[in-house]
């Protein structure tokens, strides 16, 4: 039986989009609800446009009401992949889903990680300190930002001429890559 993902997301969804497409075709898992905090992030037309459930909740829905893991319940869900998804995942939902969560940072943890070190931050960070590379760190979630136990990174060089643009697109490109496959092989290994 295929295991059942859902994919938490805060913005435009591309990264939530690549998965529910990719997993269409999986025989390991499926995407079966995307979660929002933010009744206007992009992932929802994204996600009907690809008929998958969505639901929108509250930061106070997740941190303080069984509401979100309830409805994980209810959808049967084995798996949380985390696609853009800007809030720190509480306690109670990492004890329901040990090892069970997995995220996507775009730099190479340890560095540029942490609150607030998302998106064009990140980027900004890296192209700041005169990087040479940088790439691409999938993660399990644990109580602390960008510090549960690596699963993959994938890298990337940086020329002399880069922006903090160009280096999100090669970040981005890596991500469309890797983060399917990885997801599929983890739940594949662990299920």
């Amino acid at each position: 039986m295929k295991a059942r993902i859902a994919i938490f997301a805060s913005g435009a969804g591309t990264n939530a989009e690549n998965l529910i497409s990719y997993f269409r075709t999986s025989d390991v898992a499926q995407v079966d609800l995307v979660l929002t905090n933010k009744k206007e992030a992009g992932v929802l037309e994204k996600a009907k446009a690809l008929e998958v459930p969505t639901y929108v909740f509250s930061k106070q829905d997740l941190n303080s009401s069984d509401a979100v893991l309830q409805t994980l319940k209810d959808f049967n869900i084995d798996w949380i992949v985390l696609a853009g998804f800007l809030l720190k995942v509480p306690e109670s939902l990492i004890d329901a889903y040990p090892y069970r969560i997995i995220n996507i940072h775009p730099a190479l943890l340890p560095k540029y990680g942490g609150k607030g070190m998302y998106g064009q931050h990140v980027h900004r960070a890296v192209l700041e300190a005169g990087e040479r590379e940088t790439g691409i760190s999938i993660h399990f979630v644990n109580e602390h930002y960008d510090q549960g136990a690596m699963i993959a990174q994938h890298k990337v060089n940086l020329g002399d001429e880069e922006t903090a643009e160009s280096i999100a697109a090669k970040v981005h490109a890596l991500e469309y890559k890797w983060f399917p496959p990885i997801v599929e092989e983890t739940i594949s290994k662990n299920n």
